[in-house]
């Protein structure tokens, strides 16, 4: 994809709508300094470095990016304004490439996604979200409501099914989380349901308590199929900022996750936090940790594909 989109693809406007309050840091700092300058001064690189902090980028990958662009400068490979947002954003599309990737469920069987992440995050709803785009796939959908500490969680998850007409699997609050996930994954299998989902809860007594309770769900399913869960996803929310990183961290090192999924993002300030948390999957030992899809309202069309090219285009477009 190319890296200048056009203001008429609609993956594009969706992104520059979703990311408004993100990009107009940019605007009211770097972007209006740059509409007024030709040459790259240092007022111009103080004001890039306020703009990257305020997104929420961190400071280790601001102090990158600034002694490149510094570089890029001495060695007058850059000489305007043009040539420097060009290269920021050669430069930002490279570092969210750990993020890159594409849920697909080519397996045979029936697939299993296990979704975790914290209370509040937004997990039933991304599932409910997800189920509508299989259900138009026409694929056969299965939800097993593994959340059994919460009785909304059921009851959310039960309202999105009726949205699309799947069946829900569970055994009501205050039963064993993974004698649900077990029961829903042999009824999926015996009627040869393509997708199970599998809603978690998100908060117990203590963080050791929920990791153990998680694992136990994992270990349930593999008995069932050694290659079950298919896919853990952790769902994050866009307002938590950097706190994703230390989130991200501690579920990946008690379940081994294979995808993220971002919501709330049309009501962060702070997106550029993908930038460290692009680091870190790189820092996990992980070739990649795809970020399959991110979530810009609460309507059921509200769930499109991460693509690094649009995302960057999108916060540094100052063409308002």
């Amino acid at each position: 994809m190319s890296e200048e989109l056009s203001t008429e693809n609609k993956g594009w406007k969706i992104f520059k709508s979703g990311l408004a309050k993100t990009r107009k840091g940019f605007l009211e700092g770097f972007g209006s300094l740059l509409l007024g300058t030709k040459e790259i001064d240092q007022e111009v690189f103080d004001a890039l470095e306020r703009s990257l902090l305020q997104a929420d980028v961190g400071v280790e990958t601001t102090n990158e990016i600034l002694r490149e662009l510094t570089t890029s400068v001495q060695r007058k490979e850059l000489s305007n304004s043009d040539s420097l947002i060009a290269k920021l954003k050669q430069m930002l599309i490279k570092r969210l490439e750990p993020l890159r990737g594409q849920l697909k469920l080519n397996s045979p069987g029936t697939q299993v996604i296990l979704f975790v992440g914290v209370n509040g995050a937004g997990k039933t709803t991304t599932i409910g979200k997800l189920t509508d785009r299989f259900v138009r796939e026409e694929r056969k959908v299965f939800l097993a409501a593994g959340d059994t500490f919460r009785a909304a969680a059921s009851e959310q998850l039960s309202q999105w099914a009726n949205k699309s007409n799947v069946t829900v699997l569970g055994q009501g609050r205050g039963s064993d989380s993974a004698s649900v996930v077990y029961d829903a994954f042999e009824s999926a299998r015996a009627k040869q349901v393509d997708v199970l989902m599998i809603d978690t809860a998100g908060r117990l007594q203590a963080n050791s308590q929920l990791m153990e309770e998680l694992g136990k769900v994992k270990r349930v399913l593999i008995k069932i199929d050694q290659d079950a869960p298919h896919e853990i996803i952790l769902v994050l929310d866009a307002n938590t900022g950097q706190n994703a990183v230390s989130q991200l961290t501690a579920f990946d090192e008690a379940l081994g996750l294979t995808g993220l999924m971002l919501t709330k993002l049309d009501g962060s300030a702070k997106a550029g936090f993908l930038f460290p948390l692009a680091r870190q999957v790189e820092r996990a030992g992980l070739s990649s940790l795809p970020l399959y899809f991110v979530g810009f309202g609460e309507k059921v069309s509200d769930l499109h594909e991460f693509e690094p090219e649009v995302f960057v285009n999108a916060i540094l477009d100052f063409d308002e």
